[in-house]
């Protein structure tokens, strides 16, 4: 199984942008975003689309077309940026209902989920801890 970097590529994308618009640009293209993330141009406006759509980044099309944020990086946390892309749990159950019969086809479900919930709690906490402000300065003094 491969680990799921629709986050890092969503937070990426819009601290890309939001450092731009400080070096005095006011849109960024998707193309331009993509060159920096080292993916399709599709990609980048597939996932600002959702972004646009929770009301993390804004488009302007046709002359001067791009895209820029709706909001301050620091007024940007991680969970936002999760939020807007992730549309369903980190972890699932079954697909397939076990047999419940077995003990533990009976209660493997209640037991899971109480796991989870705890998980996606913990998770949760800690996105809402770091702002696209706090990537920006840490990219930064990475550089």
């Amino acid at each position: 199984m491969s680990a799921n970097s629709r986050l890092t590529i969503a937070a990426h994308a819009l601290t890309w942008i939001g450092l731009y618009q400080r070096r005095g640009h006011e849109v960024a293209t998707s193309e331009q975003i993509a060159t920096s993330i080292n993916t399709n141009p599709v990609v980048v406006r597939r996932m600002l689309g959702e972004l646009r759509k929770a009301g993390l980044a804004v488009s302007r099309r046709g002359a001067g077309a791009g895209w820029m944020l709706a909001r301050d990086l620091a007024a940007i946390t991680l969970l936002d940026v999760y939020r807007a892309i992730e549309t369903g749990p980190v972890f699932a159950l079954h697909r397939a209902t076990p047999d419940p019969e077995c003990v533990v086809g009976r209660g493997i479900g209640p037991a899971m989920t109480a796991v989870y919930d705890d998980v996606e709690a913990a998770l949760c906490r800690e996105l809402a801890k770091t702002t696209l402000e706090d990537v920006l300065r840490d990219v930064l003094k990475a550089a």
